[in-house]
């Protein structure tokens, strides 16, 4: 669930607005920039008060602030300055500062009155470039919202914050102190600093209450642990505990793994927006989510091992986001390997489900991953990323893995690195080129499309040679194919490379199989047949042309209905009625009320309501398994507040094929199951012609 890779895209973004080097390393020798902040805001009034002071390292110092925001004075060295306008960008003002001196040092004073912030946006338009956003439930003021005038860069800050009494508030970095007022009517007052090279600021703020958890560390100081909950949050009995002790467990886990956590601590803050943000040293996480009982063991440690993959080792976005991939395949997949075999596998199946559900123009390459802004390349930067680290994992061998983790650490701590650093650091853990892996997995945006055509059995002496005909298309993957041989009583493994776009393996054997599958486990990153795949509603959000079938005639089911599609779908949909359902192969999404959907499937020669999900709860959502026309999904519900009920979970299910709600709350969920077919030996007699030998 996270987007910590938006928010720094968005910081990154904001720097190229103004035609800077992003993200530009400091030079060799020349000092950090540094930005000191002190920060006066009223949530209540929505009023922003700031005076900057920054040595930006350059003589014409060039930023934005957003278009709420006014200068009201500036000088250098004690010296008034006069700013210029130096264009416009949307709601950005870009301005321009002539100084004396690269080392010369710059105090603004600014302020202006905060956009509102819409505890409404859903989580789609909360991934877009967001302004600094204030408001009595929350503020928000994100690294790319233009709020403070950011070096060209990487740099350190210092950030003093002042909220009304009632309210609490920080940015990222080390808790220097704080004043907690003594009577109503009181300010907080908190001081941070972030010393390591950053790309940008985050401030939250809150009515929230504070819980803290010093965790001691053998030879270092202890980290301090907090929660910053809302009232409701730390009602919630033990809530606020269960997250420090879990926080305090990821940190060890990963510390040992990796090497050090590089910071002075980690808080939990609650959001009320429904974010899934991940900054230097907290996590930014909605009201709604942090009560989900498998968020503190699962998304809370892919945020917390952000600090070392994003937050610790910054992404060189222009050559491509493996953050993600990482992040994902250490904390979310690792958490699933600790489960029984299938877990793990289901996440794998998962991965190709979710790249198989894309249109073929919405496919991306690895290297040309940013971030998650939509359905299509979170299944790139996220899945496809994470089975590449599957596959590394078993090319290389799980301790040149982890020693590659590591010293990629060591080397690349708080600098900016790519795909390539990853590589040689896996090279020199591994003692081996890994060049042709790496780029067929970052350069080419699809996958193989592997099949078995033939097996067969032939006598030789003593023996047999299992002889399995191999198709891949065409360009060729270089592959370690996985195998699997049944002989009736058992089941055997085997690896072969393969290397050719039709290729011939051979195996030695003391007697023939009975057949053989190709890659069980789904350890390999490839296209999956059509015709095994379950369907997925992730077909139809990422859908380019989604068309929408209503099935109720009541004005209020109909409007309700009409929202959901424009929430489910990533594309405006078309209306259709049911007789132009076969009109086009594109994926409909057919809505109504229960007895209305029966007879709308009962017309269209559909298959009838399945018993999972049946009419249990409040609404039941599927995807039609079995149909020769076009893809259809189903949302039967009891009623038009049911249906205005999926307007923000739905979207979330797109690995799902049906699920059963009440309400907003998903009761029961599955997907259909995986066709799979293992090919049968043919067995030949001795001395038969094999057309080709490979592997």
């Amino acid at each position: 669930m996270s987007v910590a890779g938006s928010v720094r895209r968005l910081a990154l973004q904001l720097l190229v607005l103004l035609a800077m080097t992003v993200p530009a390393a400091i030079a060799a020798g020349a000092p950090t920039p540094h930005l000191a902040l002190e920060v006066d805001l009223d949530p209540a009034s929505r009023r922003l008060d700031i005076v900057a002071t920054v040595t930006p390292g350059v003589r014409s110092f060039r930023f934005a602030l957003h278009e709420s925001l006014g200068i009201k004075a500036a000088s250098v060295d004690g010296r008034p300055l006069v700013i210029t306008a130096a264009g416009r960008q949307g709601p950005l003002r870009v301005w321009l500062a002539r100084l004396p001196s690269a080392s010369a040092t710059l105090r603004i004073e600014y302020q202006g009155t905060l956009p509102a912030l819409d505890a409404r946006l859903d989580h789609r338009q909360v991934l877009r470039q967001l302004p600094p956003m204030a408001a009595p439930a929350g503020s928000f003021l994100p690294s790319g919202g233009a709020w403070y005038p950011q070096p060209a860069t990487l740099f350190s800050y210092e950030v003093s914050l002042s909220v009304p009494g009632d309210q609490r508030a920080l940015v990222a970095g080390r808790l220097l102190n704080e004043e907690i007022p003594a009577a109503p009517g009181g300010r907080y007052r908190a001081r941070f600093r972030f010393a390591h090279p950053a790309d940008g600021i985050d401030l939250m703020a809150g009515p929230w209450i504070v819980r803290e958890k010093m965790m001691p560390r053998e030879g270092a100081e202890p980290l301090r642990l907090r929660t910053y909950f809302t009232r409701e949050l730390d009602e919630i009995a033990g809530l606020a505990d269960s997250y420090l002790d879990e926080t305090a467990a990821h940190l060890a886990h990963y510390a040992k793994e990796i090497g050090a956590y590089p910071f002075s601590g980690f808080s939990v803050v609650a959001s009320p927006l429904p974010t899934g943000f991940g900054m230097p040293t907290l996590t930014y996480l909605g009201v709604e989510v942090l009560k989900l009982p498998f968020i503190r063991a699962t998304s809370l440690g892919h945020e917390i091992l952000h600090n070392w993959w994003g937050n610790g080792v910054y992404v060189d976005y222009a050559r491509g986001n493996w953050a993600e991939g990482l992040t994902t395949f250490m904390a979310d997949y690792a958490f699933k390997e600790r489960e029984p075999p299938d877990a793990a596998r289901a996440v794998r199946l998962g991965w190709l489900r979710d790249f198989a559900a894309l249109p073929p123009g919405s496919r991306q390459t690895l290297a040309s991953f940013r971030s998650r802004t939509h359905g299509a390349a979170a299944a790139v930067g996220y899945g496809k990323a994470a089975m590449v680290f599957v596959m590394l994992r078993e090319l290389i061998g799980t301790e040149s893995f982890q020693r590659g983790v590591q010293g990629f650490w060591q080397q690349q701590r708080f600098r900016v690195a790519s795909w390539n650093d990853l590589q040689q650091a896996f090279e020199q853990a591994s003692g081996q080129s890994l060049a042709a892996f790496f780029s067929q997995w970052l350069s080419r945006d699809g996958a193989p499309a592997l099949r078995i055509a033939t097996a067969s059995a032939t006598a030789i002496g003593n023996g047999y040679r299992l002889d399995i005909e191999v198709t891949q298309g065409t360009p060729a993957y270089a592959l370690r194919l996985p195998l699997e041989l049944n002989f009736g009583d058992h089941l055997e493994s085997r690896a072969l490379q393969l290397l050719r776009a039709q290729q011939t393996l051979s195996l030695a054997l003391d007697r023939p199989p009975q057949s053989v599958r190709l890659d069980p486990e789904l350890r390999l990153w490839r296209s999956l047949d059509a015709r095994q795949l379950p369907p997925i509603l992730r077909q139809w959000i990422v859908a380019r042309e989604p068309r929408l079938l209503q099935a109720s005639a009541f004005p209020t089911v109909r409007e309700a209905a009409a929202a959901l599609a424009g929430r489910v779908f990533e594309a405006a949909p078309r209306e259709i009625r049911l007789t132009d359902l076969d009109n086009a192969p594109t994926p409909v999404l057919l809505v109504g009320l229960h007895a209305d959907v029966d007879a709308a499937l009962a017309t269209a020669g559909l298959p009838p309501r399945p018993d999972d999900p049946g009419q249990r709860g409040s609404a039941q959502v599927w995807t039609v398994a079995s149909q020769s026309s076009a893809p259809v999904a189903v949302v039967s519900a009891r009623d038009a507040a049911a249906l205005r009920a999926l307007l923000r979970p739905l979207p979330h299910y797109g690995s799902q094929s049906w699920l059963v709600f009440d309400g907003s709350a998903a009761l029961e969920r599955g997907v259909w199951p995986l066709r799979e077919e293992a090919i049968p030996v043919t067995h030949l007699p001795a001395g038969a012609a094999r057309k080709e030998t490979g592997g």
